[in-house]
């Protein structure tokens, strides 16, 4: 996004953020370093005690929140998928006449390459075997069971988890890109708590993001390292032990420090769309091996299993024989793993989602990354099925002790081994290192107070971020492997589970507020106005040969500058002043950005409503190529107004003073017809962010 692109300032005058662009917050970042550098240097010093504790916490939570993460998952599911069909479906997650900033691919590698670590492939033969040898229900080694492995592996990694990314993602993005609050966990609680946002609460919920966020990225970096070890021993017989983990914890967060540094146009961008070509890659060579039609046959098969099955897993507590175990090992496990890494996809994903509707973010979200690890599950998982079924039991037997050499023993079983072996390395490798970027970009600005959404942290702090999150996964993997990841995991996501359903409020009542001002709007004008796609003020007429002069008009910085002192400063002091004598208190402020000329601002607080805004912002654009001859300069200047909620969508420029008048009483009457409106629905005013 260029300079002229960018919206007016994140910060509100509500904000307290200081003057420096990046900034820490001192609360999160000292907090929660300090908690991640205690648990990893106490699991380090006596890994025995806290693999104890790490244990016992597990037992107590699946005792009293087995059912909890059930029903919460099956909320964050039908909430998402309820705002993505309904009205508020069409509220773009942005200015209104905001477009997306990435490519249709570009975007959804993103999508998959953040949300999906290596565990993708460390689970996608591990579990259906598992599951096939040692089902949760029912007997093993039937087709039953069978069916039952894979559908139970695409339900953890299906649309359950991915909506609680979307609800992160769209609430984060929503809050910061269309009400000009922080990219930050905290702004989604704006309607629920106002102001104090900004204050302990605020940090406290940003600190439970940043714990639950390190630790759900360490359980991949965890995983990850052991598949590679394995990888690389398998390919050049490396030894598989402690040192060749730290080697490849430190390769990782040296890779991981350069992408993210280089941030997500030059890093992560790239690395996720060779990720997802490379994966694919891989896939088809397995599947011509197989047998495509096989292959094809499974993967239908798989569809209408899940489709047909999915309801009732999904508030499945198995409540009548409980195997504890394996829900500890699988689901629970699962929906914590989601929950811990929704803070750090959710941010993610919003930052690279401005200018996407509501729907289209969800629908998205929902549906791409779901359909490739459909594809890639069904590929591998039902190839390691028949490899079991045809009575390899020494492979089965392996993929469930060790999946880290499931993989690879698969792999084994098709001609040019060292070449698809290799490829799983690179990919892994990927995989790896895009968790690791995009989670030590999004904890940095996480810690950090940043201008606009689209400002990332200082580099060092993402530097520091990806070696912190290197040392938890040593400490952890000191402890007890994979297996005390996993129990952390579970254990840090139950208190950001709690933040969720608030953000889920918070982003309801905030929804629901704009489609109440959206009636305003309509009520409040004549026919002949709502049904205009361009937005004139009433009481103004204008004649043909003026309006056609406005639109064919490409103004420079002079005459933008001009427009300021001559038209914009005299309107908005006359109606402040008018605003004063009716008894208002109305203020006028002014400021200059980066294109060097000056805007305006109309305020006039309703305590305890909602404060109006009318803002008049310079925006340097493009000159198009149907301009007239006589237009010399490369870039023209507009006007676009923006209120309390964000951009309009219009440009003012080249109104006279008498029409700017007539727009300033236009918004100020929907405003009042809003806040009419909004309290015979709701009966009380929610705080607006400006």
């Amino acid at each position: 996004m260029t300079a002229s692109d960018t919206p007016p300032p994140t910060h509100t005058a509500d904000d307290p953020a200081p003057t420096k662009d990046r900034a820490l917050k001192p609360v999160v970042f000292f907090g929660s370093a300090a908690v991640i550098l205690a648990i990893s240097i106490w699991a380090i010093i006596s890994p025995t005690g806290a693999a104890a504790v790490i244990g016992t916490g597990v037992g107590w939570i699946s005792s009293w929140f087995g059912w909890y993460y059930f029903l919460a998952a099956t909320l964050f599911l039908l909430f998402v998928i309820f705002i993505a069909a309904s009205r508020y479906g069409k509220i773009k997650l942005g200015p209104q006449h905001s477009t997306p900033d990435y490519s249709l691919f570009a975007w959804g590698a993103m999508f998959f390459a953040a949300g999906i670590g290596i565990d993708l492939v460390f689970f996608s033969v591990a579990e259906p075997v598992t599951h096939y040898l040692d089902p949760p229900q029912g007997a093993p080694e039937t087709v039953e069971a069978a069916r039952q492995g894979v559908v139970w592996t695409l339900f953890h990694y299906g649309i359950t988890g991915w909506a609680m990314y979307a609800l992160m993602g769209m609430g984060l993005a929503y809050f910061a890109f269309r009400h000009r609050l922080p990219l930050a966990i905290r702004s989604a609680l704006y309607p629920l708590i106002g102001k104090r946002i900004h204050g302990p609460i605020g940090d406290g919920v940003d600190l439970a993001a940043m714990l639950g966020t390190i630790f759900g990225i360490a359980v991949s970096l965890g995983i990850g390292v052991v598949q590679l070890a394995y990888g690389l021993n398998f390919m050049f017989d490396l030894p598989q032990g402690l040192p060749t983990q730290i080697a490849l914890i430190a390769i990782a967060v040296l890779m991981a420090t350069i992408s993210a540094v280089a941030g997500v146009d030059k890093g992560i961008r790239r690395v996720s769309e060779l990720n997802v070509v490379l994966a694919i890659v891989l896939m088809v060579y397995v599947a011509i091996f197989e047998s495509p039609i096989q292959v094809l046959n499974s993967l239908v098969m798989n569809v209408g299993d899940y489709v047909s099955r999915f309801p009732g897993m999904t508030l499945d507590t198995m409540a009548y024989d409980q195997p504890t175990a394996w829900l500890n090992s699988w689901t629970l496990f699962f929906w914590a793993w989601w929950i811990a890494w929704a803070p750090f996809v959710g941010m993610f994903l919003a930052r690279i989602s401005r200018g996407r509707t509501i729907r289209q973010f969800v629908t998205a979200t929902l549906v791409v990354p779901f359909l490739f690890t459909l594809a890639f599950l069904s590929v591998f998982g039902n190839a390691a099925l028949r490899l079991v079924r045809s009575g390899n039991t020494q492979f089965g037997e392996t993929a469930v002790a060790a999946p880290e050499e499931g993989f690879f023993a698969l792999l084994d079983q098709y001609p040019g081994v060292g070449f698809s072996a290799g490829l799983v390395v690179l990919v892994g490798l990927l995989l790896y290192v895009t968790s690791a970027d995009s989670g030590a970009l999004v904890m940095a600005n996480l810690s950090s107070h940043l201008r606009t959404p689209t400002t990332d942290a200082a580099p060092w702090l993402r530097i520091f971020w990806a070696a912190a999150t290197g040392l938890l996964t040593l400490a952890m993997l000191l402890v007890d492997g994979v297996d005390a990841l996993t129990n952390a995991t579970i254990i840090m996501g139950l208190p950001f589970s709690f933040v969720m359903f608030l953000v889920m409020w918070g982003l309801y009542k905030a929804l629901r507020k704009e489609s109440i001002r959206a009636d305003a709007m309509l009520s409040s004008l004549p026919a002949t106005i709502s049904e205009r796609t361009t937005i004139e003020p009433r009481g103004v007429s204008r004649s043909w040969r003026q309006r056609l002069a406005r639109v064919m008009n490409y103004p420079g910085k002079r005459t933008a500058r001009t427009f300021v002192d001559e038209v914009c400063r005299p309107a908005f002091e006359e109606v402040a002043e008018e605003l004063r004598t009716q008894g208002a208190e109305a203020e006028v402020t002014e400021g200059v950005d980066s294109t060097e000329v000056e805007h305006l601002s109309l305020t006039v607080p309703m305590d305890p409503e909602d404060t109006f805004v009318y803002r008049v912002w310079p925006r340097e654009a493009p000159t198009p190529s149907f301009a007239m001859r006589s237009v010399t300069d490369d870039t023209y200047f507009r006007f676009e107004v923006y209120l309390a909620e964000g951009g309009q969508g219009y440009d003012v420029m080249g109104y006279g003073k008498d029409q700017l008048i007539g727009d300033i009483l236009d918004q100020y009457e929907r405003h009042l017809e809003f806040l009419r409106l909004h309290r015979e629905i709701s009966g009380a005013a929610l705080p607006e962010p400006g």
